[in-house]
Protein backbone atom coordinates (compact mmCIF):
# COMPACT_ATOMS: atom_id res chain seq x y z
CA UNK A 1 0.00 0.00 0.00
CA UNK A 2 1.13 3.17 -0.97
CA UNK A 3 1.54 6.37 1.62
CA UNK A 4 -0.85 8.98 -0.04
CA UNK A 5 1.61 11.34 0.73
CA UNK A 6 4.19 9.59 -1.38
CA UNK A 7 5.36 11.66 -4.53
CA UNK A 8 4.12 9.75 -7.75
CA UNK A 9 6.05 7.54 -10.07
CA UNK A 10 7.29 10.63 -12.38
CA UNK A 11 7.32 7.85 -15.35
CA UNK A 12 3.15 7.45 -14.98
CA UNK A 13 2.65 11.05 -14.79
CA UNK A 14 0.62 12.25 -17.95
CA UNK A 15 -0.30 15.92 -18.50
CA UNK A 16 -3.31 16.67 -16.49
CA UNK A 17 -2.20 13.89 -13.46
CA UNK A 18 1.33 16.46 -13.28
CA UNK A 19 -1.08 19.58 -13.26
CA UNK A 20 -2.92 18.24 -10.14
CA UNK A 21 0.73 17.55 -8.89
CA UNK A 22 1.57 20.58 -9.31
CA UNK A 23 -1.28 22.47 -7.99
CA UNK A 24 -0.79 20.46 -4.80
CA UNK A 25 2.69 21.12 -4.27
CA UNK A 26 2.46 24.68 -5.16
CA UNK A 27 -0.14 25.50 -2.60
CA UNK A 28 0.42 23.16 0.35
CA UNK A 29 4.51 22.71 -0.03
CA UNK A 30 5.20 26.40 -1.51
CA UNK A 31 1.94 28.03 -0.36
CA UNK A 32 1.81 29.73 -3.71
CA UNK A 33 -1.90 31.14 -4.21
CA UNK A 34 -2.26 31.31 -7.68
CA UNK A 35 -2.56 28.06 -8.84
CA UNK A 36 -5.18 28.23 -11.43
CA UNK A 37 -3.32 30.90 -12.87
CA UNK A 38 -0.37 28.77 -13.29
CA UNK A 39 -2.77 26.21 -15.19
CA UNK A 40 -4.03 28.28 -17.38
CA UNK A 41 -0.43 29.08 -18.99
CA UNK A 42 1.14 25.79 -18.63
CA UNK A 43 -2.40 24.64 -20.39
CA UNK A 44 -2.47 27.41 -23.36
CA UNK A 45 1.69 26.91 -23.71
CA UNK A 46 1.01 23.28 -23.72
CA UNK A 47 -1.94 23.70 -26.55
CA UNK A 48 0.45 25.99 -28.40
CA UNK A 49 3.57 23.82 -28.46
CA UNK A 50 1.31 20.45 -29.75
CA UNK A 51 -0.04 22.38 -32.80
CA UNK A 52 3.08 24.58 -33.56
CA UNK A 53 5.05 21.06 -33.56
CA UNK A 54 2.53 19.09 -35.28
CA UNK A 55 1.78 22.17 -38.25
CA UNK A 56 5.85 22.52 -38.61
CA UNK A 57 6.58 18.43 -38.44
CA UNK A 58 3.23 17.90 -40.79
CA UNK A 59 3.21 20.78 -42.77
CA UNK A 60 6.54 22.85 -42.82
CA UNK A 61 8.99 20.29 -42.73
CA UNK A 62 8.30 17.62 -44.70
CA UNK A 63 8.70 20.53 -47.46
CA UNK A 64 11.45 22.24 -46.05
CA UNK A 65 10.71 25.22 -44.16
CA UNK A 66 10.46 25.79 -40.64
CA UNK A 67 7.59 27.20 -38.33
CA UNK A 68 9.29 30.12 -38.19
CA UNK A 69 10.13 30.66 -41.93
CA UNK A 70 6.74 29.82 -42.61
CA UNK A 71 5.21 32.89 -40.19
CA UNK A 72 7.66 35.24 -41.80
CA UNK A 73 6.64 34.52 -45.53
CA UNK A 74 2.92 34.15 -44.27
CA UNK A 75 2.44 37.73 -42.96
CA UNK A 76 4.82 39.35 -46.17
CA UNK A 77 2.18 37.35 -48.00
CA UNK A 78 -0.83 38.61 -46.98
CA UNK A 79 0.31 42.02 -45.55
CA UNK A 80 2.25 42.92 -48.66
CA UNK A 81 6.01 44.22 -48.72
CA UNK A 82 6.84 45.06 -44.93
CA UNK A 83 9.81 46.13 -43.47
CA UNK A 84 11.19 43.35 -41.49
CA UNK A 85 10.59 45.73 -38.42
CA UNK A 86 6.66 45.18 -39.23
CA UNK A 87 7.17 41.43 -39.87
CA UNK A 88 9.07 41.03 -36.63
CA UNK A 89 5.56 42.67 -34.66
CA UNK A 90 3.42 40.68 -36.99
CA UNK A 91 5.20 37.56 -36.51
CA UNK A 92 6.25 37.87 -32.43
CA UNK A 93 9.65 37.22 -33.66
CA UNK A 94 12.56 39.67 -33.00
CA UNK A 95 13.88 41.92 -35.93
CA UNK A 96 17.16 39.97 -35.91
CA UNK A 97 15.01 36.78 -36.03
CA UNK A 98 13.21 38.21 -39.17
CA UNK A 99 16.69 39.74 -40.68
CA UNK A 100 18.32 36.16 -40.17
CA UNK A 101 15.16 34.03 -41.49
CA UNK A 102 14.59 36.58 -44.29
CA UNK A 103 18.71 36.14 -45.92
CA UNK A 104 18.02 32.50 -46.40
CA UNK A 105 14.20 33.13 -47.94
CA UNK A 106 15.63 35.38 -50.10
CA UNK A 107 18.38 33.16 -51.43
CA UNK A 108 15.74 30.22 -51.89
CA UNK A 109 14.37 32.55 -54.39
CA UNK A 110 10.79 33.17 -52.23
CA UNK A 111 11.34 36.66 -50.84
CA UNK A 112 12.44 39.71 -52.28
CA UNK A 113 14.34 42.91 -50.77
CA UNK A 114 14.14 46.21 -52.02
CA UNK A 115 14.79 49.02 -51.19
CA UNK A 116 12.85 50.93 -48.40
CA UNK A 117 10.90 54.28 -49.24
CA UNK A 118 11.94 56.42 -46.02
CA UNK A 119 15.40 56.15 -46.38
CA UNK A 120 18.72 54.80 -48.17
CA UNK A 121 19.23 52.18 -45.12
CA UNK A 122 15.42 50.55 -44.60
CA UNK A 123 14.63 47.70 -47.17
CA UNK A 124 11.01 45.84 -47.37
CA UNK A 125 10.78 42.39 -47.65
CA UNK A 126 8.17 41.03 -50.25
CA UNK A 127 7.25 37.25 -51.62
CA UNK A 128 8.68 36.74 -55.06
CA UNK A 129 6.22 34.36 -58.06
CA UNK A 130 7.56 31.15 -56.53
CA UNK A 131 6.85 32.67 -52.53
CA UNK A 132 3.64 33.62 -54.07
CA UNK A 133 3.28 29.97 -55.36
CA UNK A 134 4.83 28.28 -52.44
CA UNK A 135 2.11 29.96 -49.85
CA UNK A 136 -0.75 29.22 -51.82
CA UNK A 137 0.17 25.75 -51.77
CA UNK A 138 1.38 25.16 -47.93
CA UNK A 139 -1.60 27.38 -46.66
CA UNK A 140 -4.06 25.12 -48.11
CA UNK A 141 -2.52 22.16 -46.18
CA UNK A 142 -2.13 24.10 -43.36
CA UNK A 143 -5.18 25.40 -43.48
CA UNK A 144 -7.09 21.96 -43.63
CA UNK A 145 -4.41 20.96 -41.13
CA UNK A 146 -5.59 23.66 -38.86
CA UNK A 147 -9.59 22.41 -39.72
CA UNK A 148 -8.76 19.46 -37.79
CA UNK A 149 -7.75 20.70 -34.93
CA UNK A 150 -10.98 22.73 -34.10
CA UNK A 151 -13.08 20.82 -35.58
CA UNK A 152 -13.75 19.20 -32.00
CA UNK A 153 -15.15 22.81 -31.24
CA UNK A 154 -18.21 24.44 -32.49
CA UNK A 155 -18.04 27.53 -34.08
CA UNK A 156 -19.55 29.54 -31.05
CA UNK A 157 -16.92 27.54 -29.08
CA UNK A 158 -14.26 29.03 -31.60
CA UNK A 159 -15.63 32.73 -31.55
CA UNK A 160 -15.21 32.33 -27.33
CA UNK A 161 -11.97 30.88 -27.50
CA UNK A 162 -10.16 33.32 -29.65
CA UNK A 163 -12.08 36.36 -27.45
CA UNK A 164 -10.75 34.80 -24.25
CA UNK A 165 -7.01 34.49 -26.14
CA UNK A 166 -7.45 38.20 -27.13
CA UNK A 167 -8.50 39.37 -23.81
CA UNK A 168 -5.43 37.27 -22.24
CA UNK A 169 -3.24 39.08 -24.84
CA UNK A 170 -5.09 42.94 -24.36
CA UNK A 171 -4.70 42.60 -20.74
CA UNK A 172 -1.18 42.32 -20.59
CA UNK A 173 -0.71 45.66 -20.14
CA UNK A 174 -0.26 45.59 -16.38
CA UNK A 175 3.27 44.66 -16.89
CA UNK A 176 5.93 44.80 -19.10
CA UNK A 177 5.85 42.21 -22.08
CA UNK A 178 7.99 42.27 -25.57
CA UNK A 179 5.72 42.96 -28.17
Amino acid sequence: MQDSAAPPDPDTLDFWSFIALANRRLSEEFGFRHQLATEVLLTLNRASNLVTYDLESAVHRPRGRSWSAFRVLFVVWLAGPLEPSAAARLTGMSRAAVSNLAKTLVGEGLLARTPGETDGRSVRLSLTEAGQAEMLQVFQAQNEREAGWVEVLTEAEQRVLVMLLDKLISGRAGFATRR
